[in-house]
């Protein structure tokens, strides 16, 4: 049988990649949060496809370029998408490419989703076939096949309304990924439909039916795709089209869009570097860029602080759009209960937070501690807690209207 050291010696046009058994299984724990098989199946291969690449090129971009490369949207919107739309999205510099990752062997084409292509917001300069084998015990591999452009795409490739794919005969891709870093300068990207507007009314109603998990494939559903694309392309509305397929939010349309509940985060998974989805290592927010300043827990007891994760919250309409990081820190005590520190920071170019935004620990339904933002802060803490194992806890962000309430587990 051929092993992968075989397979890059008879094809050296190609680039192929080694993907570990450890690697395997953290996707594998992270694509549980998902509505059905087919969703967690589709997140776990991309996760697969996407950090494998990102690694490689990561190295690549800063011994050639002296550049750094970042997910898009974000980790925590990329993995909203991965419940309806394959593909994973890196952006570096002025230029975005789109991984769309297959385990078929015999490969003919290259089928690209459209929402990738005809959503201004989306669309990227190159398209890159993933060809990903998961059978062998100890030799896994993917292998970047070809890439494309947006224009080759829009201009010579075949859309498939029922599909609502855009595809291309693998023989028309170029097949060196190395050649894509000599055309970074070119205009590789045509014009697209402008996006229509939904009003709040019109999300609602999508998200209504859409949010069923009974619809097994919403982007498919017999809705024209720009009202799709409209509703999908929004961070908040994606979030909320998540949540409601997990059973997170209840899906009635009288629920306000602005009144977010999440799925219940286990903390000492934690202490593995598993986080759930939407949250992630405070190291790896903070190389995104997203977040300006390190998690910094002041106190006497901050040295003990053995892990610490965050999550992006989109304030949605509430201020412009912007968000702000929810951060925790925990720590292993003795009689086996985990301290805790909370805290929210600004995001981004950011300096402060937005006035009266409130923190809050939740306990049983009591209000245990709670802060709110004053006109010039760049951080806000709860006083550090214990927690007995086996015990809950909620952490609440409230600026105005909107709402959005993190539950936890020790």
């Amino acid at each position: 049988m051929l092993r992968l050291p075989d397979f890059m010696s008879i094809d050296t046009a190609n680039l192929w990649l080694n993907v570990p058994q450890l690697e395997q299984e953290k996707a594998h724990r992270q694509a549980q949060s998902y509505s059905n098989p087919t969703a967690c199946y589709n997140a776990y291969l991309n996760n697969i496809c996407l950090y494998q690449f990102f690694n490689w090129l990561e190295d690549w971009l800063r011994e050639e370029y002296n550049l750094s490369a970042s997910v898009f949207p974000s980790e925590q919107g990329l993995a909203y998408i991965w419940e309806v739309v394959s593909g994973a999205a890196i952006q570096f510099g002025d230029t975005r490419l789109v991984l769309i990752p297959t385990e078929t062997l015999d490969l003919d084409v290259l089928c690209v989703p459209q929402e990738w292509v005809d959503i201004g917001s989306w669309k990227a300069d190159y398209y890159i076939g993933v060809q990903v084998n998961l059978d062998a015990d100890d030799d896994c591999w993917m292998r970047v096949y070809g890439f494309t452009t947006h224009r080759q795409l829009k201009n010579q490739g075949t859309y498939n309304q029922d599909s609502r794919c855009y595809s291309l005969p693998v023989e028309a891709l170029a097949d060196n990924i190395i050649s894509l870093f000599a055309t970074l300068e070119l205009n590789l990207q045509v014009a697209v439909p402008s996006e229509v507007t939904l009003s709040e009314v019109e999300a609602t109603d999508l998200l209504h039916i859409l949010g069923d998990a009974s619809v097994y494939n919403p982007r498919l559903f017999d809705i024209p795709f720009t009202q799709w694309a409209a509703l999908i392309s929004n961070e908040q509305w994606r979030q909320q089209l998540y949540n409601r397929r997990l059973g997170i939010l209840k899906n009635t349309a009288s629920v306000s869009l602005l009144n977010q509940s999440t799925a219940l985060v286990n903390l000492n998974q934690w202490f593995e570097q598993f986080f759930e989805v939407g949250w992630q290592s405070v190291d790896a927010l903070i190389d995104t860029h997203l977040l300006n300043l390190a998690l910094e827990c002041r106190g006497s007891h901050s040295k003990e602080l053995t892990q610490k994760g965050a999550k992006i919250v989109d304030l949605g309409m509430q201020i412009d759009g912007k968000s702000v990081a929810l951060l925790l820190a925990i720590s292993t005590e003795a009689e086996g209960k985990t301290g805790v520190i909370a805290q929210v920071h600004p995001t981004g170019n950011d300096a402060y937070l937005p006035l009266n935004l409130k923190l809050s620990l939740i306990e049983s339904g009591n209000v245990l501690q709670e802060i709110q933002s004053r006109s010039r802060d760049c951080y806000i803490q709860l006083n550090r807690f214990k927690v007995l194992p086996g015990a809950n806890f909620s952490i609440r962000l409230v600026l105005g209207e909107f709402s959005i309430t993190e539950d936890f587990v020790i």
